[in-house]
């Protein structure tokens, strides 16, 4: 049997952590299983298990590739020559929710407070959220609003910290008023 090359495995691995996605969107953490992932996934079980020793470790990719999608598009942000101001930010954000990882989001902060494992994974997750709008807010404040770098760093923190808020109060909103039905297809 050939080898897979890097590029496959990559592939492979967003495969079953999309199909992840959907099925705890769908069933929520604790009922789905990895019978549930492989039927959605369209791969075998052994196949799963090559790429994912457990659910945790599912649940903690699908977790990350959440943030590494929003650090993509918080970076591209911060980058531009006019950055969006944090209300812009905040609704761009709010604009690219996608209820079936909202609904994952919400119930991963829900199993964090049990499960210490989940508990790093969303830790993690909040303070590199936190970092990233910090990094936006303070490239407004230095290239639109003419702060001095260390003002707006200062500045950044407490604007940041809000749009955290309200962008996880949006979350969880979205994840209520989203049935799991949806997400079947």
């Amino acid at each position: 049997m050939p080898r897979l090359t890097d590029a496959r495995k990559e592939l492979r691995r967003a495969q079953i952590t999309e199909a992840a996605v959907r099925c705890f969107g769908r069933n929520g953490l604790e009922r789905t299983s990895i019978a549930d992932i492989t039927a959605e996934s369209g791969l075998s079980a052994g196949s799963i298990y090559a790429h994912y020793r457990n659910k945790a470790d599912l649940v903690q990719a699908s977790t990350r590739e959440v943030l590494a999608q929003r650090a993509k598009v918080l970076s591209e942000y911060a980058a531009s020559d006019t950055p969006p101001d944090p209300d812009e930010l905040l609704a761009r954000l709010i604009a690219a929710i996608d209820p079936a990882a909202a609904r994952v989001g919400v119930q991963t902060w829900g199993e964090a407070t049990t499960n210490p494992v989940i508990r790093e994974i969303v830790v993690d997750m909040t303070d590199r959220m936190r970092a990233m709008l910090h990094g936006c807010v303070t490239a407004w404040l230095v290239k639109v609003k003419h702060h001095e770098p260390a003002d707006a760093e200062a500045r950044a923190t407490p604007i940041a910290h809000r749009v955290l808020a309200l962008y996880q109060a949006e979350l969880l909103y979205t994840a209520l008023q989203s049935p799991p039905e949806e997400t079947s297809s």
